[in-house]
C-alpha cells in the first residue's frame, strides 16, 4: 500500500545572445542573471522552436549540473539527501529524466533510465510499473521499500521517453514510453461515475470504499497528459483523461487553493479529511503546472482564474503560503520556502504579473543550498522562466534536445 506517499513530496531561426542585462522573455517575465549564473548565461545562444516562436536557450544548464552533482549518484539514482533511509522515489527519477532531456544530456538520461528500469521496474519498464520507494531498510539493506507505483512519476517517465524518442530519434525510448503509458491507463486510472476516466495516484490503495476514490490534483499535469496523447493519437482515452483532469483541478479548489489530496464520490469532489484538506507540498505543483501551460491551452484561462487567490496571497505577503486549509481558504502561519516561490513564477507570469514573478524568482534564487524537492521546483519554475523549455498546446515539448542539435 502507498500510504507513505502522503508525505512523499514533503520529506528563431535567428540567434539571441543573453547578456547580464534584464530583458523581457517570451513568457511575459523579465530575464536577468541571478547570483548563481542563471537564468541567462553570458552569450547564451538560443534558437526558436518550429511552431512556438519562443527562443530556446541552448547553452549548458548550470542548475541541472548542480542538481546532478548534489543529488544524482554516478549510477543514476536520485537521492533525497538527508532522508533517514537515503531514499529514492520514482518521482525523483522521472523529474531527472525530464531535466536531462531538457538539458540535451543524453548520457545522464541513459544512466538515470537504466537505474530506474533495473532497480524500480524489475528490469523492464514495458512490463512493470516502477516501485515508488527505494532505500535502506531496517537491516541496512538497500532495496524496494514499497512496490506500489506512483502515477505522476509514471506519467512523467512515459512522457520523457516519448519526447526523447522524438528528439533523439531513438525507437527504444518510444517503444518503452508507449507501453508504459498504456500501463498507466490500464492500471492507474479508473472510470468514475459522473466523471469519466480519472487518474488515481497509484494502482493500489486509493479506492477506500465502494463509492469513494482518493485523488491527488498535482499528479495530473495537463501538458504531460496532452503530450502523451499527441504521441499516441490512436488511444482516445488520453484526451478524455485530460478533460476529467481539468475538471478535477477546478472542482477540488472551491476557494482558489488546490488541496494535496481530495475525495471523489458520485455526487462530486469532497475534502479529504484524512489530510484536513490541506494545501501544501504536493499542491504547490498544481500552480506550477498551470502556469507552464501553453497560452492557447484550452484549460489555461479557467485555471489562472480559479487560482487567483493564490496569486493574491503572494501579492499581499511577498511569498506563497506554506499551508492552506482549502475548505476555508485560511492560510497557515508560515511562508513557503524558495521552491514554493520558484513554482509560483510561471503562474504569476502567465497571469501577466511580471513584477511579482520577478520578485519570486529573486527570492528563490537567493537560496544557497536547496534540498532535493526545493531544487526540483527551482529547475521547473526557473528553468521555464529561463526559456530552457516550454510546452505546446498539444503538450509536446520544446527544449534544447529537440531544437539545439546533437546531444551531449
Amino acid at each position: 500500500m502507498k500510504a507513505p506517499v502522503l508525505l512523499r513530496a514533503a520529506c528563431v531561426a535567428s540567434i539571441v545572445c543573453a547578456s547580464g542585462t534584464a530583458g523581457a522573455n517570451a513568457f511575459g517575465a523579465s530575464v536577468a542573471d541571478g547570483p548563481h549564473g542563471a537564468p541567462a548565461q553570458a552569450a547564451a545562444m538560443t534558437a526558436s522552436g518550429p511552431s512556438s516562436g519562443h527562443p530556446r536557450v541552448c547553452a549548458s544548464w548550470a542548475r541541472w549540473e548542480r542538481f546532478r552533482r548534489d543529488f544524482v549518484s554516478k549510477d543514476g539514482r536520485v537521492i533525497d539527501v538527508g532522508s533517514a533511509d537515503e531514499r529514492t522515489v520514482s518521482e525523483g527519477q522521472s523529474y531527472a529524466l525530464f531535466f536531462a532531456l531538457v538539458a540535451n544530456d543524453r548520457a545522464s538520461f541513459d544512466t538515470i533510465l537504466h537505474w530506474t528500469e533495473h532497480e524500480l521496474a524489475q528490469g523492464d519498464l514495458a512490463s512493470h510499473l516502477p516501485a515508488w520507494l527505494w532505500g535502506r531498510d531496517e537491516a541496512g539493506q538497500f532495496r524496494v521499500l514499497d512496490a506500489n507505483a506512483a502515477s505522476d512519476a509514471d506519467l512523467w517517465i512515459a512522457y520523457a521517453l516519448l519526447e526523447a524518442g522524438r528528439a533523439w530519434g531513438e525507437r527504444s525510448y518510444t517503444a518503452r514510453g508507449t507501453l508504459l503509458a498504456k500501463r498507466v491507463l490500464d492500471e492507474e486510472a479508473a472510470t468514475l461515475p459522473g466523471l469519466g476516466p480519472t487518474l488515481l495516484p497509484g494502482p493500489a490503495g486509493f479506492h477506500p470504499a465502494a463509492d469513494t476514490w482518493r485523488v491527488n490534483p498535482s499528479y495530473a499535469p495537463l501538458q504531460v497528459i496532452r503530450g502523451i496523447g499527441a504521441h499516441l493519437p490512436d488511444d482516445t482515452r488520453w484526451p478524455r483523461l485530460a478533460a476529467t483532469s481539468a475538471r478535477m483541478l477546478i472542482d477540488t479548489a472551491p476557494r482558489g487553493f488546490s488541496p494535496d489530496w481530495a475525495l471523489y464520490r458520485a455526487k462530486g469532489f469532497a475534502p479529504d479529511e484524512q489530510t484536513q484538506a490541506e494545501s501544501a507540498y504536493n499542491a504547490i505543483r498544481v500552480y506550477l503546472w498551470a502556469g507552464m501551460l501553453a497560452a492557447d491551452d484550452d484549460a489555461r484561462t479557467k485555471l489562472l482564474e480559479r487560482f487567483a487567490p493564490f496569486a493574491a496571497y503572494i501579492e499581499r505577503h511577498g511569498a506563497p503560503p506554506e499551508r492552506v486549509d482549502t475548505r476555508t481558504g485560511t492560510p497557515g502561519e508560515n511562508d513557503g520556502n524558495a521552491g514554493f516561490s520558484a513554482a509560483a513564477v510561471p503562474f504569476l507570469a502567465a497571469r501577466g504579473q511580471s513584477a511579482l514573478a520577478d520578485a519570486q524568482a529573486a527570492r528563490a534564487d537567493h537560496e544557497a543550498a536547496p534540498g532535493y524537492y526545493t531544487s526540483v521546483l527551482m529547475l521547473f519554475g526557473l528553468g521555464w522562466r529561463e526559456r530552457r523549455f516550454s510546452f505546446a498546446a498539444d503538450g509536446t515539448l520544446h527544449s534544447a534536445a529537440s531544437e539545439c542539435g546533437a546531444a551531449r
